[in-house]
């Protein structure tokens, strides 16, 4: 069965990576399940930095309508990617008839869990910089050293519950299921911003 106690581990070896070195030089791991795990956070790490664009002061409106769209096109991305690490945990199941019908129904699936689990991965990378940083005003430190230990905690906590979601789920226990995520905005046939206006269809 496939791996999930090391999700975080994972997460922050990309995210100091990405920090490192040009991404256009990591090669997408081999391993099916850590290429989507990889793929996930990767969609985070670009959303956390494209957003941060859009705060620079002096950004033209030019600049915020190219980083909105960039934004929407990325957080797409994002989300089909946590359906397909769902989808990839269900048909590992289903070769041992998992996941339960009969179980009690989890209210949050392991791929929304385990994108929930990269941003606060992301936090605790740029809270750690803050932590580090030598021009920081007074105070500072103390701010972000509270901040760093609330989000290891809550990391902590949330990697617990994947892991027991997917304990309890290979005991029949528990289940979980694929929400779609069935976002619209990106679509031109259900976006009313886009079909009213046909020149922006094209």
């Amino acid at each position: 069965m496939l791996n999930l106690t090391d999700i975080s581990s994972q997460h922050d070896r990309l995210t100091a990576c990405w920090h490192q070195e040009a991404l256009e030089a990591w090669r997408l791991p081999d391993d099916t399940w850590k290429c989507l795990v990889a793929r996930q956070h990767l969609a985070n790490f670009e959303l956390w930095h494209t957003e941060d664009e859009a705060r620079k002061p002096g950004a033209t409106d030019a600049d915020l309508a190219r980083v909105k769209r960039r934004i929407d096109e990325t957080n797409q991305r994002r989300n089909d990617l946590s359906e397909q690490i769902d989808q990839m945990l269900l048909d590992t199941l289903s070769g041992a008839g998992l996941p339960n019908p009969d179980a009690p129904l989890h209210s949050e699936s392991p791929g929304l869990m385990i994108d929930r689990l990269s941003i606060l991965g992301l936090k605790i990378f740029h809270t750690l910089e803050e932590i580090e940083r030598p021009d920081a005003p007074e105070g500072h430190w103390e701010r972000n050293q509270e901040r760093l230990e609330i989000l290891l905690a809550q990391r902590g906590d949330l990697a617990d519950c994947l892991i027991r979601l997917w304990e309890e789920t290979l005991a029949g226990t528990c289940r979980f299921k694929l929400y779609r995520q069935l976002k619209m905005y990106n679509d031109p046939a259900l976006n009313p911003a886009v079909y009213r206006n046909p020149a922006l269809a094209r």
